[in-house]
């Protein structure tokens, strides 16, 4: 055998062997014999996931006391409590076996949200169109780029014979 069809050899028989470890760890009905072991799937408990998200928002309730609500919405005044909050969520969705977050999560997290940041908005974002010169180029980039890949395709085409 010469060395490029060893080498092509080596090649295809590691990725053989690459696709049959990917998809056999993408399976969840085929076990591997590797030495990996499979975390055992959790069912998401919904009604306990509740209760731990209350208990979280307590105490992020008794944390929040602490800071003066004229500064609830200056968030260095409350990043460490906020970080714990958000912490509590996440480690106790995982460890009841939901994902994180999940809409259950969400929800009492805008619950939190609207009852302590509900009145941080102070000025409404008024969204402006960009200027006719801004928005020329913003409009002819794309389309000079795309004429160009275009032009560069074909004259490469046309010297296929020189560049082969």
């Amino acid at each position: 055998m010469d060395r490029n069809a060893l080498t092509g050899l080596k090649v295809f028989v590691m990725g053989i062997l690459v696709n049959t470890l990917m998809t056999s760890a993408l399976s969840e009905t085929e076990s591997l014999e590797l030495g990996f072991t499979r975390r055992p799937l959790l069912l998401c408990n919904e009604t306990r996931l509740l209760l731990e998200m209350e208990v979280c928002g307590d105490d992020f309730k008794g944390q929040m006391a602490h800071v003066d609500s004229q500064h609830w919405c200056n968030l260095t005044h409350f990043i460490s409590e906020y970080h714990l909050f958000s912490a509590c969520t996440e480690k106790n969705s995982e460890r009841i076996g939901c994902f994180w977050p999940n809409p259950l999560v969400e929800g009492f997290i805008i619950h939190i949200h609207k009852q302590y940041f509900s009145n941080c908005t102070l000025e409404r974002v008024v969204w402006v169109d960009p200027s006719d010169d801004l928005l020329a180029i913003l409009i002819l980039i794309p389309i000079v780029l795309t004429l160009a890949m275009i032009a560069l395709v074909v004259w490469c085409s046309k010297r296929s014979d020189v560049l082969a």
